[in-house]
């Protein structure tokens, strides 16, 4: 499933950069509970959502989708 892959590919980031899921969502300018819910693939989350987390990350999106 999708939403479960980039769920997975969100936290495998996150945790690579040593960041709480409240300091993505500081840095993507979301909701830490919104966070959560893509990590743990409940959400079906939006292009620009994606893209404002990759940039937190200083990722493009070709990056952040080579998974």
């Amino acid at each position: 499933m999708i939403r479960k892959k980039l769920g997975l590919r969100i936290k495998e980031l996150r945790k690579e950069k040593k960041l709480s899921q409240e300091e993505l969502a500081d840095l993507s300018n979301l909701d830490r509970t919104y966070i959560n819910s893509v990590e743990n693939g409940r959400r079906n989350i939006s292009i620009i959502n994606i893209e404002k987390i990759a940039n937190a990350f200083d990722l493009t999106l070709k990056d952040f989708f080579n998974f």
